[in-house]
């Protein structure tokens, strides 16, 4: 008897580790007149058929995530998020999010943001954030003319979602408009801010930064855009955010000691959310800024040090990481969804 009730339970777990639902996942190629070559896109979406099990992101250091690959879509009419990585990301680096978000009836297309992806990020190109807006437009363009997921896309629900220069981004998707000389005097002030301190390893001049952050970035396909831990918002003047008028959540990770300088959009730093017509601001206090990032092997941290890279699988002490991730899935969800 003892022999067949273990053979159920094991029979039955079976079943039940088969009948696990997972998003699905499908990658893209998307031209860009910008660039010298097409992007890589991918797109996360409610499974109407499900197909085999791929693993998405997974390496050394972090864990991936399960999806169908290439299944077909549920029938339906979906918000679309677009999102954006951090310099050093990398589209299915937040494979943990775009999962959960299809999983709640939310599709995700995202992109690899060349000169500022994993293996290839680099301060100079990582500063172009024109080129990064416009990464987010096209990809834009591409999904809404796909004849499997463009009719599929409910267009009056059309978010930009993204993480530390992807924050920067989306906030320029939503009419930022950067200003030179405020930022080089936040760097002199702020030497050792996160932001400056990436850029001044690059060898950017603070003097000579691109005249093209003054340029109109919007995307007027938007209804909303969500900046998690954005950077460089000490550029935004109190009147360009007047006139961002969207609805705009930031999402802030870490309370007090835990906060990074760069990312502070309260009165003690950049004070971008005073100004902000319509915006709202979350935050998650038992982070840091790399908690935002998937979660990570047993190993991953050795591995860091070993590479000399930034110790990027380090959470505040008494923090849990994949309680941050969900904190985060439900805070974004429901503003994407409202």
């Amino acid at each position: 008897m003892r022999k067949l009730l273990l053979t159920v339970a094991v029979t039955l777990a079976g079943t039940a580790a088969q009948a696990q639902d997972f998003a699905g996942y499908d990658q893209l190629t998307i031209d860009a007149e910008h660039r010298t070559r097409p992007i890589a896109g991918s797109i996360w979406y409610p499974v109407g058929t499900p197909t085999y099990r791929g693993l998405i992101g997974d390496n050394a250091v972090f864990q991936g995530t399960s999806a169908y690959v290439g299944a077909a879509v549920k029938e339906g009419s979906y918000p679309l998020v677009l999102l954006s990585h951090g310099s050093g990301g990398n589209m299915d680096g937040l494979g943990w999010l775009s999962s959960e978000l299809a999983n709640r009836g939310i599709m995700v297309l995202a992109v690899n943001h060349p000169g500022s992806t994993s293996g290839d990020s680099s301060p100079r190109r990582s500063i172009l954030l024109d080129d990064r807006a416009a990464d987010i437009s096209e990809a834009l363009d591409h999904i809404l003319a796909d004849p499997t997921f463009g009719p599929k896309i409910d267009q009056s629900r059309i978010v930009s979602v993204g993480f530390s220069l992807g924050g920067t981004t989306v906030l320029t998707l939503a009419g930022a408009r950067l200003e030179r000389d405020l930022y080089r005097d936040y760097c002199a002030r702020l030497p050792d801010a996160e932001d400056c301190v990436f850029f001044k390893k690059g060898g950017v001049d603070f003097d000579n930064l691109p005249e093209s952050w003054t340029n109109d970035m919007s995307d007027p396909r938007l209804t909303a855009a969500i900046a998690v831990d954005p950077g460089m918002t000490y550029a935004i003047a109190p009147q360009t955010a007047a006139t961002m008028t969207l609805p705009i959540m930031v999402l802030s990770l870490g309370g007090p000691g835990l906060l990074w300088k760069a990312t502070d959009v309260g009165p003690t730093g950049s004070n971008l959310m005073a100004n902000l017509p319509n915006g709202t601001r979350q935050t998650v206090t038992q982070a840091n800024h790399f908690s935002f990032l998937g979660l990570c092997k047993p190993e991953g941290a050795a591995i860091l040090i070993e590479e000399k890279d930034d110790p990027v699988c380090n959470d505040p002490q008494g923090s849990i990481r994949s309680e941050v991730h969900q904190q985060s899935i439900e805070k974004i969800a429901a503003f994407v969804l409202k």
